[in-house]
């Protein structure tokens, strides 16, 4: 079981503050199944639904207040969160110089996939095994989310942030997705930021980040 905690947390930009007073208490389910613990960060355009993910991934840091993760009951230090969290978020960029195959397996070097799932299982999944030795940069945006998400869902991380995760996708692909997201683990943690409501229609905690501006 995985805990993140956020204590009194604010970011500020210059002179103006994107939210302050933050105080969450995000975790992972116990039982052995059932689906992925999932909370969703909504808010319109520029309410900092993404800086608010990316402080919480540990790839930005706060401005005040403190996060903590705990994993197992032992607290996690700050320089190795990196090894709990996976993200997907259209900001991100992949290697389009690489193949799929060669994305993949350099992603495995710092962030290995689940148990058992090969390469050439993980892009039958994200249903690009055709493409598989295709340079990305060939992809169309539709593909090149698939990557994202997929690397996301099959990594070995107690921690999956889903940001716009359906971005660029059509609605086969966008029903792709509820497929995945559905087989993430009862012992991981889901964290998404949307504005629109089918992307988190399963996820029962709705955060509103507007009650943190000030």
């Amino acid at each position: 079981m995985i805990q993140l905690t956020a204590s009194d947390v604010g970011k500020k930009y210059r002179r103006e503050w994107v939210f302050r007073h933050v105080d969450l208490q995000l975790t992972s389910h116990s039982s052995p199944t059932g689906p992925a613990n999932s909370f969703t960060f909504v808010g319109p355009n520029g309410s900092g639904k993404s800086t608010l993910l990316q402080l919480l991934s540990g790839a930005l840091p706060t401005t005040e207040g403190r996060l903590t993760y705990t994993f197992q009951g032992t607290t996690i230090p700050t320089d190795t969160w990196f090894q709990h969290v996976t993200i997907a978020a259209p900001y991100l960029e992949l290697i389009e110089e690489l193949t799929l195959r060669e994305m993949m397996a350099f992603h495995q070097t710092f962030k290995p996939f689940k148990t058992g799932l090969s390469l050439d299982e993980a892009a039958d999944r994200m249903r690009l095994s055709h493409a598989i030795d295709k340079e990305i940069k060939f992809y169309s945006s539709g593909m090149k989310q698939r990557v994202k998400l997929g690397l996301a869902f099959f990594s070995q991380a107690p921690v999956v942030i889903l940001d716009e995760p359906t971005s660029n996708l059509d609605r086969q692909g966008a029903a792709w997705y509820h497929e995945q997201v559905q087989t993430l683990q009862p012992d991981q943690l889901l964290l998404i930021g949307s504005n629109d409501p089918a992307e988190y229609e399963f996820c029962a905690n709705v955060l509103d980040v507007m009650q943190w501006k000030k």
